[in-house]
């Protein structure tokens, strides 16, 4: 059995030769690593960030139970970013990304995690199936006219739902199972979650007579006494069932895998047919060469595709399992919007009532307005501060920025309504499924070593998508008072990225191929939401970790 207490070097992990070595802890590299341990074989895990297992933030204490920039109240008042240190310790990345999609270049730092679990130490537990019609994307988008969007995923729906059936054991997944699906899945069951607040209760059964079908959203949760939710941050108990509690720690403690934290993955090396090395830097600048007879992917999809560019070699001019010139592209990002509800007296949430994600419905994920997505219970906004934070960064970046002085004089006027927001409403987050497009994609900085350029511009298409559910939610909704928070649009509001290693049958078409094997390469894989040939219109975790978890079972099988 191993430990965390005496955690290998980089000299000493350079020493050996391994089976595999995963890049990322996230959902898709934590339950891959710790499957092949599982198996028996010698896995080594390389996270970028800190190593949060045994709640040490790299030379400090983790910050859990809220976010960073509430340790900063006097930053938040004048609208900065928290430091880099405590970011690091929050689990959350601190690198900026430049968007370049519009006139102006639009620098930030996007809300991803990197740590122990990745973005799964942040998110907020819903673990969804995709439909079987996710998988025959083309069909329902006919009149998408991009030839980016594929006819179909390279597996099926029914291929991948025993790989989701474990997937939900694993991660030890609550809720109900959505009564749409009655239609195409064999009856199931998952472990019952808490009962309804009455908050919710009310809602439940206002949309159920709105002719609506509310369930319980799957949740990765242990929901223990006092819990928070813990959208957003690190929780401080036992009870979110993120990568790094149920995949990375007992790969770690019980079968044999170790870890080096606070390790960039510089470049691959690489011949014609397979990778040779993996090139890691620590935090005090010493490089050492890395070798192991798999390597797989797993730093997020913008992270793993950028690692293939730059590691662009003689064998590999454009890039490393680059022939298709489809690395970095099609990106895409859910379309998410907020819609804040605002209960009659008598069912309006307590204190913390709203904390929980507890409802979801898919009536507009497929139907008579086309494909759209997915509506759940977003849980707690963050803090009234943050709001108004984000409200001013916003409207510096936007036509109206002459009447930044102005708003930052309003705040005592909005204060009220940013925490009746945060506080009192029931928040319900609307999902857009977002298409491939070729030119939507993530590319190297030509000024910064370790930067990169986002380009991604939403096409009429998919802005009237955006429109159609927004009409729909609030024609539903109706008579509660709703204020819907436009977040759909903007680029800053990164939301579940995928597909810039997309898998497919042709080399000349996809980057990896049925098994998440990069095309002409016998030793590399990817298995992050990188993958994707279309987003879905639900949460990615489950599909991630069904797909690792299916993966990995090739390769030890």
């Amino acid at each position: 059995m191993s430990s965390l207490a005496g955690r290998l070097t980089l000299d000493e992990a350079a020493g050996q030769h391994w089976d595999v070595i995963v890049i990322g802890t996230g959902i898709g590299g934590a339950t891959f690593g710790y499957a092949m341990a599982r198996a028996g074989q010698q896995v080594l895990f390389c996270e970028r960030g800190a190593a949060h297992l045994d709640q040490s933030g790299g030379g400090g204490t983790a910050l859990t139970g809220h976010y960073p920039e509430e340790d900063l109240p006097n930053a938040i008042a004048r609208h900065l970013a928290p430091d880099q240190q405590l970011l690091r310790q929050a689990g959350r990345a601190t690198d900026l990304l430049d968007d370049v999609s519009g006139r102006k270049t639009r620098s930030f730092v996007p809300f991803v995690g990197s740590g122990t679990g990745g973005s799964s130490a942040l998110y907020g537990m819903a673990m969804e199936r995709f439909f079987p019609a996710d998988f025959e994307p083309r069909g329902q988008h006919p009149g998408d006219s991009d030839n980016s969007l594929p006819a179909a995923w390279p597996l099926s729906y029914a291929e991948l739902a025993p790989w989701y059936s474990q997937a939900e054991a694993l991660y030890r997944v609550r809720g109900t199972v959505d009564p749409l699906r009655a239609g195409f899945d064999p009856p199931r069951t998952l472990p019952a979650p808490p009962a309804l607040t009455p908050a919710a209760d009310w809602l439940a059964q206002h949309l159920s007579a709105t002719g609506l079908h509310p369930y319980r959203l799957p949740m990765a949760c242990e929901f223990l006494p006092g819990c928070q939710g813990c959208q957003g941050y690190l929780c401080p108990k036992a009870c979110k069932n993120d990568s790094a509690r149920i995949c990375l720690l007992p790969a770690v403690t019980e079968h044999g895998a170790q870890l080096l934290a606070d390790c960039t993955v510089v470049k691959l090396e690489a011949r014609q047919q397979q990778v040779t090395g993996v090139v890691c830097r620590q935090a005090d600048g010493n490089l050492r060469t890395l070798r192991a007879r798999t390597v797989a992917l797993a730093a997020g999809a913008m992270q793993s595709s950028a690692l293939l560019l730059r590691s662009a070699s003689e064998a590999w001019p454009d890039g490393l399992a680059n022939r298709s010139g489809l690395v970095g592209r099609n990106l895409m990002r859910h379309c998410i919007d907020l819609h804040a509800l605002t209960l009659p007296n008598d069912a309006r949430p307590l204190a913390d009532e709203n904390r929980q994600k507890q409802l979801a419905f898919n009536d507009f994920y497929a139907g008579t307005a086309g494909k759209l997505g997915s509506v759940q219970s977003f849980g707690c906004l963050p803090p009234q501060q943050m709001l108004f934070a984000t409200l001013l960064d916003d409207v510096a970046h936007s036509p109206w920025a002459a009447l930044l002085p102005l708003l930052r004089c309003a705040e005592p006027l909005l204060a009220p309504t940013l925490r009746q927001l945060a506080q009192e409403s029931m928040i319900l987050a609307a999902t857009l499924e977002d298409l491939p497009n070729a030119n939507n994609r993530v590319t190297l900085s030509p000024t910064q070593p370790d930067g990169l350029h986002l380009h991604y511009r939403m096409t009429p298409g998919q802005r009237q998508r955006v429109a159609t559910l927004r009409k729909l939610i609030a024609a539903r909704l109706r008579p509660l008072p709703v204020r819907l928070l436009k977040q759909a649009d903007n680029n800053q509001r990164l939301a579940h990225v995928c597909g810039t290693l997309r898998f497919g049958n042709s080399a000349a078409n996809s980057v990896l191929n049925l098994n998440n094997r990069a095309h002409g390469l016998d030793n590399l894989f990817a298995v992050d939401a990188s993958f994707f040939p279309s987003s879905g219109g639900t949460n990615p975790s489950l599909t991630i970790a069904a797909n690792a978890m299916r993966v990995a079972n090739h390769l030890t099988a």
